[in-house]
C-alpha cells in the first residue's frame, strides 16, 4: 500500500481547529502550561490574546482554571505533554472536571512512543487507561489530519469532559476529503474474515499493513479504526469479533487498561473470543525515534500480524 505523510503536523491541524471553532464562537477558550511552542497552540494566542491562559509550569491549576472558565460557560481547551495533562494533575482533572461534569477539553500530545527522544519520564503509556477509568469522560485518538479537522467540533460541542490524544508531527494519511466521521462510531477501514485488527491512532497506518502482510499469506483480516476508546463502539466490536472469532487489539499506549482493555472487557461479558493485545507490555518507555521504538515495543506491522496469526491458529 502507498503511505503518504499529511501535509500538515497533527498540532497544526488542531490549532487551526481550534482557531476556526474560535471565530464563530467567543466561548472557545486555550489554556496552556508553558507549552504553547511545543503544542503548536501559539497561532491561538496571537489570533485570540484576550481567550489564551498561559499559566505556566503548573498542569494541576491550569487544569482548575480550565475547569472554572468551563463553569463560567467558556469551552475551555487546556493542552500539555500526556504525562503532564495526565498523571501529574489527575487529581483535578477527576474531581475539578469530570466529578462536577464540567465540558474541560484536556489534550495530550505525544503519546506513547511518539515522544520518542523525550524518553521514558515523558513517554506516557498509561494516559488513556487513567483518562478511560473517570467517569463521564470521553477518550478520544484521531488517526490523522482530516479525521482531526472533521471531530473537532464534535469535541468541542459534545458537553462531555473530553481527552485527545494529539501526535504532534505529521501523520500517515488514512482518510480522504470523501470521509464523513462519525462520533463515537469506529470506522471499518477493511472487511475481513478470518481476524479482525481493532486500532488507534499511529497503529491504524501499521494494521493496515499488517493486513497485506496476512492477505499475502491467505488470511483475511478486517481492519477497524476504534478513535473513541471511551465510550467503547461495543456494536462493531461484537459485530466483527462474531465473525472472525479471532481479534487482535494494537495500540500506541500500555496493553492495560486502553483499547485492549475496553475490548477485553467487553468481549469476555459478551462474546468470550480468542485475542491478542500489540502494544507497549506493561514497560516504561525509553528514548528513541520512531522507528527503532515500534521495533523494541514489537509494534510493528509484521508484529501485529504475528499475532494475527497467533490469534487464527489459536481458533482452530
Amino acid at each position: 500500500m502507498n503511505i503518504e505523510l499529511d501535509t500538515k503536523e497533527m498540532r497544526a491541524v488542531y490549532a487551526e481547529g481550534l482557531i476556526q471553532l474560535a471565530k464563530n464562537d467567543e466561548r472557545i477558550v486555550l489554556c496552556e502550561a508553558d507549552l504553547m511552542g511545543a503544542n503548536g497552540t501559539k497561532p491561538f494566542k496571537k489570533e485570540f490574546p484576550e481567550r489564551t491562559f498561559d499559566v505556566g509550569i503548573a498542569e494541576a491549576n491550569m487544569i482548575g482554571v480550565a475547569a472554572g472558565l468551563a463553569a463560567c460557560g467558556k469551552i475551555p481547551f487546556a493542552n500539555s505533554f500526556t504525562p503532564f495533562a495526565t498523571r501529574r494533575c489527575l487529581d483535578q482533572v477527576t474531581i475539578s472536571c469530570a466529578y462536577a461534569n464540567l465540558a474541560v477539553k484536556i489534550g495530550g500530545t505525544d503519546p506513547g512512543i511518539c515522544a520518542q527522544l523525550n524518553g521514558g519520564t515523558h513517554m506516557s503509556v498509561e494516559d488513556a487507561a487513567l483518562m478511560r477509568a473517570i467517569p463521564n469522560m470521553t477518550v478520544f485518538e484521531p488517526t490523522d489530519a482530516e479525521q482531526m479537522r472533521q471531530a473537532l467540533p464534535w469535541v468541542a460541542y459534545n458537553g462531555k469532559p473530553t481527552y485527545i490524544r494529539i501526535h504532534r508531527s505529521a501523520a500517515n494519511t488514512v482518510f480522504g476529503p470523501d470521509y464523513r466521521f462519525r462520533p463515537e462510531k469506529a470506522d471499518v477501514l477493511r472487511d475481513g474474515t478470518d481476524v479482525v485488527l481493532f486500532c488507534s491512532g499511529i497503529m491504524v497506518i501499521r494494521a493496515l499493513q499488517a493486513a497485506e502482510l496476512l492477505a499475502a499469506d491467505g488470511i483475511s483480516a478486517a481492519v477497524v479504526n476504534v478513535h473513541t476508546i471511551k465510550p467503547l463502539d461495543g456494536e462493531t466490536v461484537l459485530e466483527f469479533a462474531a465473525k472472525t472469532r479471532a481479534v487482535v487489539t494494537a495500540e500506541n499506549h500500555s496493553v492495560v487498561g486502553a483499547l485492549g482493555g475496553a475490548v477485553a472487557e467487553l468481549l469476555s461479558e459478551k462474546l468470550p473470543t480468542v485475542m491478542r493485545r500489540v502494544g507497549i507490555q506493561d514497560r516504561f518507555g525509553e528514548v528513541g525515534k520512531l522507528p527503532y521504538l515500534e521495533k523494541v515495543m514489537h509494534m510493528t506491522p509484521a508484529d501485529v500480524a504475528a499475532a494475527a496469526k497467533e490469534a487464527v491458529a489459536a481458533k482452530a
